[in-house]
């Protein structure tokens, strides 16, 4: 029996580890390196012509995307890291857009695993849907 309850504390160690791990900006809020749409094992990159309001309108609509907050960036600094939490565990996925002239270059990956079941590519591809409305 001990060993039961020792496994169901290591399991919920794991997932306050998941949901409460600071999230470092100097590692996350880095400029992505897209030059094509692709998607990855744990991410997926996306560039869009939306013209020079696009990192404007994107932060919009993230902030009206449940669970997701700014880690880091600003319009001002042409360039910001959003971090969106899953629902129930809060796995930490980052999503950075960096403003290209009239392109807006995205990055999604996620913070923990190796493979995202395209959540990111799904999260990318709504939120730029979503800029014509803004």
């Amino acid at each position: 029996m001990t060993y039961i309850w020792i496994i169901v504390a290591l399991f919920l160690a794991a997932l306050a580890y998941v949901r409460f791990a600071p999230s470092d900006p100097a590692v996350w809020h880095v400029q992505p390196n897209v030059v094509a749409d692709k998607d990855f094992g744990n991410g997926a990159t996306r560039q869009v012509d939306v013209g020079a309001d696009g990192l404007r309108r994107l932060a919009a609509v993230a902030a009206d995307d449940p669970r997701t907050t700014t880690l880091a960036g600003s319009i001002q600094d042409g360039m910001i890291t959003f971090v969106t939490r899953t629902r129930t565990i809060g796995f930490p996925d980052y999503t950075t857009a960096y403003q290209d002239g009239e392109t807006l270059k995205i990055l999604g990956r996620s913070r923990f695993g190796r493979k995202d079941f395209g959540v990111n590519a799904a999260r990318l591809e709504r939120w730029i849907a979503a800029l014509a409305a803004y």
